[in-house]
């Protein structure tokens, strides 16, 4: 991002605006951004919510979301003074159509006050059971029609199967075009999510081996330490099927197999992406035990400290079905990918947060080393690591030194942290920087949002139709029930045991 590039002025309307979303994450991004020279001038930002605020309250709440969660740390008095005077609040329900008249008002007033028609983006930080209800109203209240300046974001999840993300998609549709619907998953504002695509069609050396012929199979895995904390209520309509896999790792498995581009426009990508979902071998209702592994954590022990099951948390049912671990197969019925099986597992309660591609590439066609010299060998892998850790390691065969021809694996280690001196953009703040400038390239279409629950479709139905007899089926601390190994032992794959770049090994089994 370059300062020069400002966007237009910009108002931002956060509905759901005294809310945990916008105090621990929008808020300290658009703060990050206003420091680097980013935001547009004038800016502002509208918060419609139901707490008991006025402009000068909602202020100092923000500032403790910001001094708390902002990459820069405290915010200086100065910094903070000059942006906070940007923040407006505007009480009322955002599921009642009462408020937005008063907020048409609210606009137009800025827009007075700046002397310029400004640029207006809703972002819906509320539960998704507002998100078919606020763009009716806005659009009732003329406050969408302007293509080139009305602006809708969507937070995850869009719907919570094909039914209901058709049905959303259908009313974002009817009240605004195309263009100015963002339907955000964070994941795809971090860098090393974006790196994927440099990684793969920058750089001539790994895309010719790219495909079937070199690559076994290719494991995806987004695991979490923590518990659903605070969350409890709403994770017993997700689960991680709903949660963590429509979105995320869909999003990860598309950049990873998807064709290259012609070139870097929005919709160019996008299509490559689909075209991903599209090619997912379908998975038959009655085969679905041996594509999909549920899980639920059970009590356990992290850090030397006793952890409650999920049945223990708070807003969380005794008697709970919903899953917290997910483990699936699918395999990409294209030239490039045929019958190279694609792992995807996330779970919470892993025993330590973790989120990485694992590329493992097929054996040595002729071993023409003596059995002595490669008793320590181990498949060729590359290994992208998305979170905590940010890099990519390379692992291979080498000569150790001695008389002998002995083979043992080494690795060559690229770490982000060393290599740019900058520290990496919160997602939010690359997100909300594209919203702006209306770039939709890192933002999905509904035909993405519509295959992905396609290819999910067939596990969904079998789960809610089945009750598992097991659950909870795996101690927290561990990397899930026993059954996740057999989903890749059929093929004589196994799950890569995560390790951090530092190199130190993980604990638990893979």
């Amino acid at each position: 991002m370059k300062a020069k590039d400002r966007p237009e002025p910009t108002l931002f309307v956060l509905f759901g605006g005294t809310g945990d979303l916008a105090w621990r994450k929008l808020v300290p991004a658009l703060f990050d951004l206003y420091i680097d020279g980013h935001l547009p001038n004038p800016f502002g930002i509208l918060a419609v919510g139901r707490g008991d605020f006025d402009d000068a309250s909602l202020s100092r709440h923000y500032r403790e979301g910001v001094d708390r969660h902002s990459r820069r740390g405290i915010a200086r008095d100065e910094d903070w003074g000059a942006f906070a005077a940007q923040i407006h609040f505007l009480r009322g329900d955002p599921g009642s159509q009462e408020i937005y008249a008063s907020l048409a008002e609210a606009c137009a007033r800025l827009d007075q006050e700046w002397q310029v028609k400004a640029q207006r983006i809703f972002y819906m930080a509320t539960p998704p059971d507002l998100f078919g209800v606020i763009p009716k109203y806005l659009k009732e209240a003329g406050l969408a029609q302007d293509l080139e300046r009305a602006r809708i974001v969507v937070e995850k999840p869009i719907g919570c199967d094909l039914a209901s993300a058709l049905s959303l998609n259908a009313t974002l549709g009817d009240c605004c075009q195309e263009a100015q619907i963002f339907r955000i998953d964070h994941y795809l504002g971090k860098e090393t999510v974006q790196n994927i695509l440099a990684f793969r069609f920058a750089n001539p050396m790994f895309e010719p081996i790219w495909n079937r012929r070199y690559v076994d199979y290719v494991t995806i895995t987004v695991a979490e330490a923590v518990g659903v904390a605070h969350r409890g209520g709403y994770y017993e309509k997700a689960g991680a099927l709903r949660d963590m896999v429509q979105n995320h790792l869909m999003q990860i498995l598309c950049l990873v197999a998807m064709e290259p581009m012609v070139s870097f426009q929005a919709d160019e990508i996008r299509n490559k992406k689909v075209d991903v979902l599209h090619a997912i071998r379908p998975i038959p209702r009655d085969e679905v035990s041996q594509y999909a592994i549920r899980g639920q954590y059970n009590e356990g022990w992290m850090d030397g400290q006793k952890v409650p099951g999920y049945r223990e948390e708070a807003g969380v049912g005794h008697h709970s079905q919903t899953e917290t671990f997910v483990a699936l197969k699918l395999l990409v019925d294209n030239w490039r990918w045929k019958d190279v099986p694609f792992y995807l597992r996330t779970g919470k309660r892993m025993p330590r947060q973790v989120s990485e591609v694992a590329i493992q590439f097929r054996a040595v066609p002729h071993q023409c080393f003596p059995a002595e010299a490669t008793q320590d060998w181990q498949p060729s892998r590359l290994i992208m690591l998305i979170q905590p850790e940010q890099g990519i390691i390379l692992r291979f065969q080498a000569k150790q030194p001695g008389p002998k021809m002995h083979l043992r694996t080494s690795e060559m280690r690229f770490d982000y942290s060393q290599a740019f001196a900058n520290p990496s953009p919160d997602p939010y703040e690359t997100l909300l920087w594209d919203v702006m400038k209306g770039d939709t390239t890192l933002f999905m279409r509904p035909d993405q949002v519509e295959a992905a629950w396609q290819v999910l479709a067939p596990i969904l139905d079998v789960w809610s139709s089945a009750t598992p007899n097991d659950f909870p089926n795996y101690p927290a601390g561990t990397w899930g029930p026993e059954a996740t190994q057999g989903l890749l032992a059929k093929q004589g794959h196994r799950w890569p045991l995560p390790v951090d770049l530092a190199g130190s090994p993980d604990k638990g089994q893979p």
